[in-house]
């Protein structure tokens, strides 16, 4: 049987939509954002990455980014450093830290419950073809 390709890109849509509606209104409860958050882990993956790194890696323009992080400055949980040349480089505080770890005990119990329709080899099945897919493009 053939699935329309639209159909499938409903579905998936669908899921991050739920995804996202749920992990945002679950952050807020400790103060923050799905995408403070993801801003958050980006920098604790790779601190001392540029705006224009962290941006790609958060899926969002440079000048999104930028204003995020003077939020998250302004809110004392990020602090910039000039690095080589006019890049500008971003590292978590010790607030940050505490934002992104509580986070992650909350993303860790909302995703467990999205995704408790599937088998755990259903789950394994479901992450290979999304990268397959997503490594295609």
């Amino acid at each position: 049987m053939a699935v329309e390709g639209q159909v499938l890109g409903r579905a998936v849509k669908q899921v991050q939509y739920r995804q996202y509606r749920t992990l945002d209104s679950r952050l807020a409860r400790i103060g923050t954002t799905l995408a403070q958050w993801d801003a958050l882990r980006a920098i604790s993956r790779s601190p001392g990455a540029s705006a224009r790194s962290l941006a790609a890696r958060t899926f969002q323009s440079e000048q999104a980014f930028g204003t995020l992080a003077g939020r998250l400055v302004a809110q004392g949980l990020i602090d910039r450093r000039p690095g080589r040349g006019r890049s500008i480089e971003h590292h978590l505080t010790p607030a940050g830290e505490k934002i992104l770890e509580a986070g992650h005990r909350i993303a860790d119990d909302a995703l467990a419950e999205i995704f408790s329709p599937l088998s755990d080899d259903e789950r394994a099945t479901l992450l290979d073809l999304l990268l397959r897919v997503g490594r295609a493009g």
